[in-house]
This record gives structure tokens, sequence and C-alpha cells, in this order.
């Protein structure tokens, strides 16, 4: 089990430098289009476009990590060392080593430090885990849409958008929906927003014997 879930290489890698790497696969796959026009031309079409939006949170973190240097003041370079450590596995030798050797040369402003930037690594949301994680809820859905129709979509557009989570990894998205945590602002249940009651038991009343 590793401490974050940041992967060791990644760790030191710049925005910019994931956008060249990005774009050396789309280039590598235009190269084999006419192995497979069809699929292999639409994928690598669909990765041009993404591409920023895939890429948009290595853009957020070197400017958050930037930040944290500035203010422990301290190079970039040092906080993505630390940031490197805290991605490497616990029970490995490596991460002690290079956990000392941070520790000698931030002095006092270590653990400060560290803190920071596990707290930048834990709020940054990396596109491929929401993708995953947003196929995974729509595939259980996809079946009905052969029975209900394109306007199916849009209901399941609003039902999962205003679908409060019951738990989540992080505290502060339970009984909470993707709107609301969006927009800071709670709203009704989502049936209630359809125009339906929203049925509820009375736990007070009794019935006659």
């Amino acid at each position: 089990m590793t401490s974050s879930p940041w992967p060791d290489p990644l760790a030191q890698i710049t925005a910019s430098e994931r956008c060249n790497l990005y774009d050396y696969i789309v280039e590598e796959l235009r190269a084999r289009e006419e192995l497979c026009p069809l699929r292999i031309g639409k994928l690598a079409t669909a990765l041009t476009n993404q591409r920023d939006d895939l890429l948009a949170f290595a853009a957020q973190l070197d400017r958050d990590l930037q930040a944290v240097a500035e203010e422990f003041e301290v190079s970039l370079a040092v906080v993505r060392q630390v940031l490197q450590m805290q991605a490497l596995d616990l029970n490995r030798s490596r991460r002690w080593k290079e956990q000392s050797r941070l520790q000698q040369q931030l002095g006092s402003r270590f653990y400060h430090l560290g803190a920071a930037v596990a707290e930048v690594s834990r709020k940054t949301v990396r596109a491929s885990s929401v993708i995953e994680n947003f196929n995974s809820r729509l595939r259980s859905y996809f079946f009905l849409r052969r029975h209900l129709g394109p306007g199916y979509l849009q209901i399941l557009q609003f039902f999962l958008n205003h679908r409060r989570f019951l738990r989540s990894e992080h505290p502060q998205r339970v009984n909470k929906s993707p709107a609301e945590l969006l927009t800071g602002s709670k709203h009704p249940h989502w049936l209630e927003m359809l125009s339906y009651q929203l049925f509820s038991r009375d736990q007070t009343s009794t019935q006659p014997v």
C-alpha cells in the first residue's frame, strides 16, 4: 500500500512535460492510423480534442506546488521531491532514506511543508480517475436506453447530478450531490425537483387497533 495516489515517476513531471508525452502518444497513433482508420483515427482525434481537459489537473498541480514553494521559501524542485517521497511505498527502505534526507535538508520546515504538499496531492483530481469513476457509474444504466429512448439520457444526467452521495472516501461529500458540491448551495430532493411528492413515514402517528 502506498501513502499517496501519485505513482512515483509522475511526481517530477510538469504540466508541459505531460503535454509533450501526451502529444507523442497521439502522434504515434496517427502514424498507425492507416492500419485501422475508423477506430484509430477517431481515437486520435478524440484525444487531440480532449487534451486540455484531461490534463487540466496537471496545470493546477503545478500552480499549487509553486504556491507551496513560495510559502515555505524553498525551490519548486524541493517541493516536488517531497511529493515524490510521499508517493513511495511505506514498506520500502527507499522511502525512509529519502524522508531522512529531506528532513536533514529542510529541518524544522519538513513537517509543515510535507503536510502542505500532502494536502495539495489529496485535493488534486486527476482526469483518469474521474473518467473511470464516471464510466463505472454510467455503465449500469445504459441498457435502459433501448427501452426508454434518447430522452432517457437527459433524465439520467439530471439524476446523477442531483442524487446525493450515501458514502464517499471524502467525508465532506457524504449526503451532498454533485450539484451541491459544485455550487455550494443545497437543493431539495431530486424527486421533489421533478414535482413529485417525497414519501416519508410519520413515525409519531399511530393507527387505531
